[in-house]
């Protein structure tokens, strides 16, 4: 397994494959592995002749320096579980130097409007943060594809539209969310729980499935009550958010309508610690 901690090493890698037209498939993460970026690599190393991955905590994009400094860095058991998995996976880990070149700022971005629901609402500049890092390291691996787990859903639209409108030519693949036996959605984020709070964040899920069934027979602010009300039932957990969004343009309804789909979506803390998730309302 070659693990390259610069980039112009790992461009001078690179730009042969590129010039033999070989693909490239790319899965940018944060590190602190778990089975969704894995599924996320195995599709990867099915329809790519190679494969990318970026281990790399980005500043820019956490408006909330403690969640930044309490962010799992494991990158020793990272490789180790990349490497169990197959030894064809490259790995790009730099150091924020490599990345920022002594600048640590994100550049300001316009996604139509997608930036200002959500995640957006509630963490001023995160996205800015997202599409620095995105785009920089679309600019470094060149990928013909590149892996975003649909557990950030809002985010996977937010990088198809900065695809789109810096004509970056690299397909953007959405992979399903990668839950745990207990339906909890997938995230670095787990690590920092306790065994008890990690079994009754199985709840999450719980509601979500069941405003799904409470969606299709009641109305927009009847299931928004479901949600709410289940989880005052629940002291240990604030929820921050609830929303319901058309899938495209992330805008929250008040009433829905035929021929569109629809998402739920949560963010909410347990133990202090910000756990989010999503399901198709369809």
């Amino acid at each position: 397994m070659l693990i390259f901690n610069k980039k112009s090493d790992l461009s001078a890698f690179l730009s042969p494959l590129l010039n033999q037209n070989k693909s490239i498939g790319f899965v940018p993460t944060m590190g602190a592995l778990h089975q969704g970026h894995l599924s996320l690599l195995k599709k990867s190393l099915l329809e790519n002749d190679v494969t990318v991955m970026s281990i790399f905590v980005n500043p820019t994009q956490f408006n909330n320096t403690e969640d930044l400094d309490k962010y799992p860095r494991t990158l020793e058991r990272d490789v180790q579980i990349m490497q169990d998995l197959s030894n064809n996976i490259i790995v790009y880990a730099p150091e924020v130097e490599d990345i920022y070149e002594g600048y640590t700022a994100s550049e300001s971005f316009d996604y139509d409007g997608l930036e200002n629901q959500m995640e957006g609402k509630h963490r001023p500049g995160h996205f800015d943060g997202v599409g620095t890092i995105v785009k920089r390291l679309f600019e470094i691996v060149k990928p013909s594809k590149a892996y975003f787990g649909e557990k950030d859903f809002q985010q996977l639209q937010i990088v198809k539209k900065l695809v789109s409108k810096y004509n970056i030519s690299v397909e953007i693949i959405g992979c399903p969310i990668h839950r745990e036996a207990n339906g909890l959605a997938m995230s670095s984020r787990n690590e920092r729980l306790s065994e008890p709070a990690r079994e009754k964040a199985a709840i999450i899920y719980q509601i979500l499935n069941s405003a799904k069934e409470i969606f299709k027979r009641n109305s927009v602010v009847e299931t928004h009550q479901f949600v709410e009300n289940e989880f005052k039932k629940h002291p240990e957990f604030q929820l921050e958010y609830f929303e319901i969004a058309e899938e495209t343009t992330l805008l929250p309804i008040s009433e829905k309508e035929s021929n569109k789909k629809y998402r739920g979506f949560i963010a909410i803390f347990i133990e202090n610690i910000r756990l989010i998730d999503n399901i198709s309302l369809n």
